[in-house]
């Protein structure tokens, strides 16, 4: 059976597990387009400021599914790529160079969806909270941190709500915390373990980002 009923209500449930590691009000980066739910909640609960990290899959041509790396925005951008995966589907640094290339316009015009130019929140010196709805293989979340890391925070913390555990075991190393309170043994699917997990739109993210800017 699905553990979370959907995004929102996995939200309140990570908020949970998540408590006993904050020391303080932290600053909630969503991944989106599905995490921005699930951190709205927490956002909301601990009146904590609630921005984005736009990071893009690079995945396998025909397989998109299948990440081989990831990219996110930033100055310069961050990627992280799968020598392993590279090498196993026969992609070159030159394919990898030009894939990246098309997410990275693609995070472009997200940012303008949700409203231009990104009005980012400092993270130097605060706790931070990087939030999606799931992880299957991690390489999002990896580049999501190594992107956050660069800013220079105090505690750099990973929550979502459902995760495989190999992929949780590579990321642990690069936080303070990881926090993850359901991690299905074996692990096929992040979508398997809602009941509601149809595809976040860019409509319902600008209506909860704009919600929470409100309430700060």
């Amino acid at each position: 059976m699905p553990r979370y009923r959907d995004r929102r209500s996995a939200g309140k449930l990570l908020l949970d597990a998540l408590r006993p590691s904050l020391q303080e009000t932290p600053v909630v980066l969503a991944l989106p387009r599905g995490g921005v739910p699930v951190a709205f909640e927490i956002a909301m609960a601990l009146n904590a400021p609630l921005d984005l990290l736009l990071v893009r899959k690079i995945g396998v041509p025909g397989r998109e599914e299948f990440a081989v790396g990831a990219i996110a925005e930033g100055d310069p951008s961050y990627a992280v790529a799968d020598p392993r995966t590279l090498s196993f589907f026969q992609l070159s640094t030159e394919w990898f160079e030009h894939a990246k290339a098309l997410q990275l316009e693609e995070i472009k015009r997200r940012r303008l969806a949700y409203g231009g130019a990104r009005q980012w929140i400092s993270l130097t010196g605060k706790t931070v909270v990087i939030v999606d709805d799931g992880v299957a293989t991690g390489s999002t979340a990896r580049v999501a941190l190594e992107a956050a890391a660069a800013a220079r925070p105090s505690r750099l913390l990973f929550a979502t709500p459902v995760g495989a555990s190999s992929a949780l075991a590579k990321l642990r190393p690069q936080v303070d915390d990881c926090i993850c309170p359901y991690i299905p043994q074996p692990f096929e699917a992040v979508g398997q373990h809602y009941d509601d997990f149809e595809q976040t739109t860019d409509a319902e993210v600008v209506a909860l980002l704009e919600q929470a800017r409100s309430r700060q």
